[in-house]
């Protein structure tokens, strides 16, 4: 089932997201050619500290594979989960995709943006260009009363549109206690198919956008995921969380309030 949040969890969620949205916005700031993948992990590792959270990254467990940094940044034809190198180095013309997932307070806030590196080419403009604008029709079809499929459809109809593809062996999801709650969210995929979406879900919209064809594929390393063609991908996300006014994005930096569990003690689960 999928966890419907009550306002408590509503006022971590906001923290959350919050702290992870300021990391996001400080690596966005630093990407310049020359540097290293790494030394923006080190900078993310940092940021997330500073603010008193934890990388939700770190140690994250598929199997007997844990995730050993606490920031995906991926490059180029990496759509995402990419793991930062002291040996990849930022050059002119780049793409590098800057996803942050941060626990705080035991809520996860989770979001994801694709900056260019220098001067990069007009058909890479346009990819990063039509991957936020899927990004925020998507959001406009999260309403009470829709389902997930309006979401799924609106992002593919615009990414297609444009002669780009989307990325169908990924998806977005659920957020909350966990880092991957129900629902999934495709970015392909047919109105009026879905959950119904209700009041209080905080939901992970992300479009991932193949320059080329979808397919991908996985790395030997068993985490980075890359475009089967080699094209360049971008990648986009907000938590959102809807309410009877309408979808909000959670994800939005600003400064982060003390924290509240002395006030506002969690319930044993989220309710559903």
């Amino acid at each position: 089932m999928i966890p419907i949040k009550n306002d408590r969890h509503i006022i971590r969620m906001r923290e959350s997201c919050a702290i992870a949205a300021n990391v996001l916005q400080e690596l966005k700031t630093l990407v310049r050619p020359g540097m290293s993948t790494q030394d923006l992990e080190e900078s993310g590792r940092a940021s997330i500290a500073r603010q008193g959270a934890r990388s939700a990254c770190y140690g994250y467990q598929i199997g007997s594979r844990r995730y050993p940094a606490h920031t995906c940044i991926s490059v180029n034809e990496e759509v995402v989960h990419g793991i930062p190198s002291f040996r990849r180095i930022l050059r002119d013309g780049d793409l590098v995709s800057l996803d942050i997932v941060v626990e705080y307070e035991g809520f996860i806030g989770d979001n994801a943006a694709t900056v260019a590196v220098g001067t990069i080419a007009s058909a890479a403009q346009k990819l990063l260009r039509v991957t936020e604008e899927a990004l925020r029709i998507g959001i406009v079809e999260a309403v009470v009363g829709n389902r997930i499929g309006d979401i799924s459809h609106a992002i593919q109809r615009h990414v297609e549109s444009h002669g780009f593809s989307v990325v169908r062996d990924m998806v977005g999801h659920g957020v909350g206690l966990s880092m991957h709650e129900e629902p999934q969210i495709p970015n392909f995929g047919r109105k009026n198919s879905g959950e119904k979406i209700k009041a209080g879900m905080t939901l992970a919209i992300e479009p991932m956008v193949n320059l080329g064809a979808y397919k991908t594929k996985t790395l030997s390393d068993g985490w980075t995921i890359v475009t089967a063609d080699g094209s360049p991908s971008a990648h986009f996300e907000h938590t959102v969380l809807t309410s009877d006014k309408g979808p909000e994005i959670l994800t939005i930096p600003r400064p982060v309030l003390a924290p509240v569990h002395a006030l506002l003690p969690v319930a044993a689960s989220a309710a559903h």
